[in-house]
């Protein structure tokens, strides 16, 4: 009997087409599904009005019209949406900005990655967490990459 692989549904926001077509890029090298969006309303419409239901958002930080931290606090707002685990993907990498992140319920940090394999890797190791019993905390909150 063959067990057939659950296919994971993420989603992603960021206003910097390059990036996102970086990230399907990885994405699709994993083997995973993924809703690529422009802006945060329309990914927050998304979640309102399924399917697919995301298991995991990734969420950049520096967008216009509504950014990062007001897209956060907006899913975190919603009841319905509190079990959903929130990875910001950003270029900001100060500790004020991922303290700012971690307060406003992000489950985790991901500096954007400079290369495929290394964004594939850090999705991969996002995707491997048992979110169910992730607690973050600032010592475990920012992916560190494993370097050769």
């Amino acid at each position: 009997m063959v067990l057939q692989q659950q296919i994971t549904t993420c989603f992603y926001v960021d206003d910097d087409s390059d990036d996102r077509l970086f990230f399907q890029e990885a994405i699709d090298a994993i083997g995973e599904n993924v809703r690529l969006f422009e802006l945060g309303d329309d990914m927050i419409y998304m979640l309102k009005n399924p399917p697919p239901k995301p298991a995991i958002v990734f969420l950049d930080l520096n967008m216009p019209v509504k950014n990062g931290f007001e897209v956060l606090e907006e899913i975190r707002a919603t009841k319905e949406f509190q079990d959903i685990p929130i990875v910001v993907y950003s270029t900001a990498s100060t500790p004020d900005i991922m303290r700012k992140c971690l307060a406003l319920g992000a489950n985790f940090y991901v500096t954007k990655a400079t290369s495929i394999s290394e964004l594939k890797k850090a999705i991969e190791h996002v995707l491997a967490i048992n979110w169910q019993y992730f607690t973050p905390t600032i010592n475990n909150f920012v992916y560190k990459p494993v370097r050769a």
